[in-house]
C-alpha cells in the first residue's frame, strides 16, 4: 500500500535538516544539527535523556520553529507549513507519551488520521494490518498501554504518509514484544514504502533494523554511521555511559542475540 505522492528532491532523500538550532530560556536544546534521511530507510536517532531527540522530531513536524537553520521535505522548505499541515506534506508521527482521543472509538481515532488525507489507505484496511480489527468498536482507554500505542500507530499510517516518525514505540513493551515490533517496523517500511526515523532508548532494536543511525548528545550531533560504526565509536560510548571503551559497554549497545 504505496503513498499516493511522489516525492521530489535530490536522488534519494526525502528530507534534510540543515544547521538547525533550537533554544529555550537560553538553553541549547539543538545545536547546528545537520541530518538527511533517504527513502524507504528506516533511521534511528539516539542519545542519552536531554540529547534533544524529541525537540528534533518537534522541529520536523513544525511544532516548534528552529532558531536558526532549514528544515526541506522533498527538497521544499518546511518552515512555511503550519503544524496543521505537515501530515497533508506527507508527514505522520506517534508521540513518546500515547496522544490519542479518548472519547472516541479506536475506529474512530483511525479516521482521524484517514481524514487528513483523502485517497489514503481506508482506516479499516488499516485496522486489519495492525491486527486491531476486534476492538475497533471499543474506547482506547479499555485497552493495555501497548495496544493503545498500535492505535496511535495506525492512526499515523492512515494519513498515507512519506515519512513516519515513531517517538519510542517500544516504551512499555515486553522484550518478547519489541522483538515483533522490530520485525514488524521492516515489513511496515516496505509493505507502504515508507521511511522511518526512529527514536529510541532500547539499542536492541534500534541497531537490529536501522540502516543508519544519528546520534546527539546536549544538543549536538556527536556521530552518523551505520549500526555496526555506532557501536564501535568512542563518542557514542561515553555520550551514553561516561567511561571509556570497553567489552561491557559494547554489549551495551549492540543488539542482543
Amino acid at each position: 500500500m504505496p503513498a499516493a505522492d511522489v516525492v521530489h528532491g535530490r536522488p534519494g532523500e526525502i528530507l534534510r535538516a540543515s544547521s538547525v538550532s533550537r533554544s529555550f530560556e537560553g538553553i541549547r536544546a539543538l545545536q547546528d544539527v545537520s541530518l538527511e534521511l533517504r527513502r524507504h530507510e528506516v533511521v534511528g536517532l539516539i542519545g542519552p535523556n536531554g540529547a534533544g531527540k524529541t525537540t528534533a522530531f518537534n522541529v520536523i513536524t513544525r511544532l516548534y520553529t528552529p532558531d536558526e537553520g532549514d528544515v526541506r521535505f522533498g527538497g521544499e522548505t518546511l518552515l512555511d507549513t503550519p503544524p496543521s499541515g505537515v501530515v497533508q506534506r506527507g508527514i505522520a508521527r506517534t508521540f513518546q507519551n500515547v496522544e490519542l482521543f479518548r472519547g472516541m472509538t479506536v475506529l474512530d481515532n483511525v479516521r482521524v488520521g484517514a481524514h487528513a488525507r483523502a485517497g489514503e489507505p481506508r482506516p479499516e484496511d488499516i485496522l486489519f494490518y495492525v491486527s486491531l480489527h476486534t476492538v475497533r468498536y471499543r474506547s482506547p482507554l479499555e485497552l493495555p498501554y501497548a495496544t493503545q500505542k498500535r492505535v496511535e500507530l495506525a492512526r499515523a499510517l492512515a494519513s498515507g504518509p512519506q515519512l513516519l516518525l515513531l517517538d519510542e514505540p517500544a516504551g512499555g513493551l515486553s522484550h518478547e514484544e519489541v522483538e515483533q515490533l522490530g520485525t514488524f517496523l521492516k515489513r511496515l517500511r516496505d509493505d507502504f514504502e515508507l521511511t522511518i526515523l526512529l527514536v529510541e532508548h532500547h539499542m536492541a532494536l534500534v541497531m537490529s533494523i536501522a540502516d543508519r543511525v544519528h546520534v546527539l548528545d546536549f544538543g549536538k550531533k556527536i556521530a552518523e554511521g551505520t549500526p555496526r560504526e555506532i557501536q564501535a565509536n568512542p563518542s557514542v560510548i561515553e555520550a551514553y555511559l561516561g567511561t571509556p571503551k570497553s567489552s561491557v559497554i559494547q554489549s551495551y549497545l549492540r543488539p542482543e542475540r
